[in-house]
């Protein structure tokens, strides 16, 4: 999911920032027969893209605060546990990196043209959002199994429903969830510390039919 969003964003930022080059430095746009800085409704075409950008980002941002504030309700699941130390240290890296993205970007669309300005204040809202994510929640990544679902929070929200499931089992350092109808889950196992594995394998058991779905390589 989060690299999903990222690449949405990643396909609104470019053309973005390339409308700030060319508006920034004046460049002739043949198509149009105009150039950057004469480009007409260029106010109202960074106020869509910013929109479009705030959107995208704030939509992540809720998931994903809704997710952990949901997952450290430990009474609520039969299993409860904060992701492995190695992931949280990976959580905190790429967040740290996502943020730094945004503020470069900012920075970029400051240095080109100030019509931009709207663009740059939604990429300071989302680099803000990046850090103060991971600074107030990074002893609360955890993964949770209840009766119904495993939610796994920490940078991205998976959400994996145990109805339906046909087949478990772990390849390449992924957990994979088999479903009727060819569908698959995953998230990856380093999500779950390597002493807490035996015991989330044996509550996921103790929640499913037994006869009816395959554990694979899980022990």
């Amino acid at each position: 999911m989060n690299s999903f969003i990222n690449l949405i964003l990643l396909v609104v930022s470019l053309p973005t920032l390339l409308l700030s080059v060319f508006v920034g430095f004046d460049l002739p746009i043949d198509v149009l027969h105009t150039t950057g800085q004469r480009l007409p409704f260029k106010t109202e075409v960074y106020l869509v893209l910013g929109l479009l950008l705030l959107i995208i980002g704030l939509r992540r941002s809720i998931r994903r605060w809704m997710g952990v504030s949901m997952v450290k309700q430990a009474s609520k699941f039969v299993w409860n546990a904060p992701i492995s130390k190695e992931r949280q240290v990976r959580v905190f890296v790429y967040n740290s990196l996502e943020g730094l993205v945004f503020l470069s970007l900012a920075f970029a669309h400051w240095f080109l043209t100030p019509s931009a300005v709207f663009v740059l204040l939604v990429y300071l809202i989302l680099a803000f959002d990046s850090f103060l994510f991971v600074l107030i929640n990074k002893h609360a990544f955890r993964v949770g199994l209840s009766s119904r679902a495993i939610l796994v929070a920490d940078r991205e929200v998976i959400l994996i429903y145990l109805n339906g499931l046909r087949k478990v089992s772990i390849s390449q350092q992924t957990i994979y969830f088999d479903y009727i109808g060819e569908l698959q889950l995953s998230f990856p196992l380093d999500c779950i510390e390597n002493d807490q594995r035996a015991t989330f394998f044996g509550a996921l058991e103790n929640q499913i039919d037994r006869d009816r779905v395959l554990f694979q390589h899980t022990k």
